[in-house]
C-alpha cells in the first residue's frame, strides 16, 4: 500500500498561482501511475494531470491545460502541481492518487489516495 500526504491548498485570488504537494510512502514504485485529481462541492471526482510512470508521459484535463504542469523530486517520493492563472472554477478538493500499471486515468483505476487539499479561488 502507497500513503500519500498532500498539502499547499489555501485561498487564492482569481489569476494567482498555488503548488500543491504529495509526499508518498510505503510500496511505491517507478512503474506506477500517479495523478492529480478534484472535486468540487456537488460535483464528481475528475483528473486534472497525471504521470503515467515516473519517467513517462504526463497527460492533462482539457480544462487544466497550459496553466498546471505536474512535476516530481525522484529524491524525496514527492510530486507536485504548480497551478497557474487561477480560475474560479478551481475551487476543489485536489487528492493526489496512485495506482498500479496505467489503465487510464478513471479514478477507480487507483487504489491509493490522500486525505485531499482545499484550493480556494476567490474574487
Amino acid at each position: 500500500q502507497v500513503q500519500l500526504v498532500e498539502s499547499g491548498g489555501g485561498l487564492v485570488q482569481v489569476g494567482g498561482s498555488l503548488r500543491l504537494s504529495c509526499a508518498a510512502s510505503g510500496r511505491t514504485s517507478n512503474t506506477y501511475a500517479t495523478g492529480w485529481f478534484r472535486q468540487a462541492p456537488g460535483k464528481e471526482r475528475e483528473f486534472v494531470a497525471g504521470r503515467r510512470s515516473s519517467g513517462g508521459p504526463t497527460d492533462y484535463a482539457d480544462s487544466v491545460k497550459g496553466r498546471f504542469t505536474i512535476s516530481r523530486d525522484s529524491a524525496k517520493n514527492t510530486m507536485f502541481l504548480q497551478m497557474n492563472t487561477l480560475k474560479f472554477e478551481d475551487t476543489a478538493v485536489y487528492y493526489c492518487a496512485s495506482g498500479g500499471l496505467f489503465r487510464g486515468w478513471d479514478s477507480r483505476n487507483f487504489p491509493s489516495w490522500g486525505q485531499g487539499t482545499q484550493v480556494t479561488v476567490s474574487s
